[in-house]
């Protein structure tokens, strides 16, 4: 008998919902960096095992929206939480549920969704303080479970799993048993070459970039790619290639591991890097860069 569902993970920016993700599939599916709003689209990670599948659908972090991309980014969560019958709320140790916490747990009882909530980075807090996060979470609202992890080492996490089994329902696949995401590669790759910009590049410039890929070219166990960065001003693109383009190469060299992992080829990757302003204010090209409503 094959069992299914499809479960959101959501939370405010930073509270490590891409790296649950991750640590759940045994892979990366989902960029992850230390800044806030990394994920801008919604991401599906599919977990097979035996007769189960579990879709997981990675979302933006919810937040006070300050670009028409940061409005996009909201919304893609709301919808996702339309569309789905279980969840997971990831949070961290607060004492008190946020006012976000509360907008998410306002939706599960508007929509009737049954829920999880992960406490995450309790490596980093006292037991009291999770202790109390405990309390006040479970007075607000009726989870199915709430369970203490640290997604990054991976402590925890079975046990997520263990409870998401059952959020599972009778139910052909969605998808074939052999995939761990829907995403396209070259998706996959200008996410990865993203992250890089997110972990080399400081403070508010990693907001203002987008990547694209613009030639991909397979050939006897090699992947020639050719990429675009494009970023808000001009004064930020020598900084992101740096200089003697220092910065450039260095970010070149970190997604150019990550990708031959993940295609097992060698890999040959050309970055350029364009400015294009304003452009997270542009419906046109926050559509051209891949940021679409689902259908």
């Amino acid at each position: 008998m094959k069992r299914t569902a499809f479960i959101a993970i959501v939370g405010r920016p930073n509270v490590g919902k891409s790296t649950l993700l991750n640590s759940i599939l045994g892979e990366k599916v989902a960029i992850v960096s230390k800044k806030p709003q990394t994920t801008r689209n919604r991401i599906t990670g599919i977990h097979t095992v035996g007769e189960d599948q579990y879709i997981f659908l990675d979302t933006p972090g919810i937040h006070k929206p300050r670009t028409k991309l940061g409005d996009f980014m909201v919304k893609t969560t709301a919808q996702t939480l339309s569309g789905v019958d279980s969840a997971i709320l990831v949070t961290e140790a607060r004492e008190e549920v946020g006012d976000i916490e509360a907008q998410i747990i306002s939706k599960f009882k508007s929509e009737g969704i049954r829920a999880i909530l992960v406490i995450n980075k309790i490596d980093t807090v006292r037991k009291e303080n999770i202790a109390r996060t405990i309390a006040s979470y479970a007075g607000a609202y009726d989870f199915e479970a709430i369970i203490p992890v640290a997604a990054k080492s991976g402590k925890g996490v079975d046990t997520v799993l263990s409870e998401c089994e059952k959020l599972l329902r009778e139910s052909e696949w969605f998808f074939p048993e052999d995939i761990a995401t829907d995403q396209p590669e070259k998706q996959v790759a200008a996410e990865i070459i993203r992250e890089k910009l997110l972990r080399s590049l400081d403070e508010e410039i990693p907001h203002g970039t987008a990547v694209t890929i613009e030639e991909w070219k397979e050939k006897r166990g090699t992947v020639s790619i050719r990429a675009e960065i494009y970023c808000e001003k001009a004064s930020h693109k020598g900084i992101i290639i740096g200089k003697g383009a220092a910065t450039i190469k260095r970010i070149g060299t970190y997604a150019r591991e990550d990708l031959e992992k993940m295609l097992d080829a060698k890999v040959f990757l050309d970055l350029y890097v364009r400015v294009k302003e304003n452009w997270r204010d542009s419906d046109f090209n926050i559509s051209n860069f891949g940021y679409k409503e689902e259908e």
